[in-house]
């Protein structure tokens, strides 16, 4: 995975001095033919000709004094003497579900995990994706960073969404960078199924590629979401003290953490499943860009749904006998639970992971569906709900390919007082 391609959301922050703009510059509207000359001018009218020389002499008397209020320079060190240097530091933030989730990097040469955090979210607050409930989030975050000690500069939002879109397309022939984006805009409107003043978008050119003739193709990755959506986020962490440096796409940091191919693959699509407690996101890459995201309504309260049904309890009930449960042990050995409602609870898992399937297998059909798609060679799974024992054969036995579970952790040196296993 090239991390060099990646891309983010920047146009989701607004510029300071600005109340709605973007790093990457938003549409501007049509200018309007101007039908006369204005009457009025802010320049500065000219000055009586008296007035030049003794405005000088003022000039000059305050320079001479700033001179003599200055302090002198301080002497510069040897070379080889020691300098303080910064470390870039960043705070990752995930709001899911069911909790919070955060992580501290400092990047000095290569990225080290210094500190990880967790914290339960309400119910309600987080629905499908969409924050419904805003001061219940502000405070939740008040008391996570507060409870944590983590650093609010500096902070990265990660969100998953539906109504979060990615594009791929070429766009040739143009080499004046306006023209391009101009052109890049134009054509996201084209595609886009809401209105561009609903919502906020971001691109990067993949790559270029020249024909026999010299004409230019730009390869074009665009990001869509819908503004409403990301306001919210925005907000809330404003109100919470945080500053957001950045915002990126759920799908784009699984690829970037997960997105390595293995030797024996080929060619093959990298897929990466991440499977939470009520969403799994899914994202396809070639290996070096994401070429296909998704986000699929099942997570593991599907699992206790169906656990408590099976057991005549409520799914908060049903949470402990998931957490127990081992897809690679007989019914037998669920302890606390008696065989018949064992084997019930089994079969009512697997009936539910065969749903799952179905939805992971359609979503690959959608994407080997498109121009230039690639073969699935493997699935690497991760998240919450993966850490279910077993779960990576049995979605393998059904899906048909080779799953395996991926370790988010893989890529940066784990501080000494990092509990790897959170």
């Amino acid at each position: 995975m090239d991390l060099k391609k990646e891309i983010k959301l920047r146009d989701l922050l607004p510029k300071r001095g600005q109340k709605d703009s973007a790093d990457s510059p938003t549409p501007a509207p049509e200018e309007k033919p101007a039908k006369a000359k204005r009457a009025f001018s802010f320049a500065r009218k000219p000055k009586a000709p008296g007035e030049h020389a003794e405005e000088n002499g003022e000039k000059k008397q305050k320079k001479q004094k700033k001179q003599k209020l200055q302090k002198p320079k301080k002497a510069k060190k040897p070379a080889g003497a020691k300098t303080s240097a910064r470390h870039k530091r960043l705070v990752g933030l995930k709001v899911g579900a069911s909790q919070l989730a955060a992580a501290r990097i400092v990047n000095n040469g290569s990225s080290e995990l210094v500190q990880v955090a967790r914290h339960r979210l309400d119910p309600g607050v987080i629905v499908a994706g969409e924050l419904r409930e805003p001061e219940a989030l502000v405070e939740a975050l008040k008391e996570f960073f507060k409870a944590n000690k983590l650093p609010k500069q500096a902070v990265r939002l990660g969100i998953a969404s539906n109504r979060i879109g990615v594009r791929t397309f070429d766009i040739g022939d143009i080499t004046d960078p306006k023209q391009l984006e101009n052109a890049i805009r134009f054509r996201a409107q084209e595609t886009l199924p809401i209105p561009l003043e609903e919502a906020v978008l971001d691109y990067q050119i993949l790559g270029d590629t020249v024909d026999e003739e010299g004409v230019i193709t730009h390869r074009v990755l665009l990001v869509v979401a819908y503004r409403d959506l990301v306001d919210r986020y925005v907000a809330a962490c404003k109100k919470a003290g945080i500053k957001l440096v950045g915002i990126d796409l759920e799908a784009f940091a699984l690829l970037r953490a997960l997105g390595d191919r293995p030797a024996d693959a080929g060619n093959a699509a990298i897929v990466v499943v991440s499977v939470g407690s009520e969403r799994s996101t899914l994202a396809v890459s070639n290996g070096e860009f994401c070429e296909f995201t998704r986000i699929i309504e099942w997570g593991g309260q599907n699992l206790n749904v169906v656990i408590a049904r099976a057991m005549d309890v409520t799914p908060p009930e049903a949470e402990p006998v998931k957490l127990s449960l081992s897809l690679l042990e007989p019914a037998e050995a669920m302890q606390g639970v008696d065989p018949e409602h064992a084997a019930k609870v089994r079969t009512a898992v697997h009936e539910e992971l065969q749903l799952f399937a179905r939805e992971l297998v359609s979503s690959l059909q959608f994407y080997q569906g498109q121009p230039g798609s690639l073969g699935i060679g493997e699935v690497v799974l991760t998240g919450g709900t993966a850490q279910l024992p077993g779960l990576d054969e049995e979605l393998g036995r059904l899906l048909g390919v080779r799953v395996r579970m991926g370790d988010p952790l893989a890529r940066v040196t784990i501080g000494k007082k990092v509990d790897a296993g959170l």
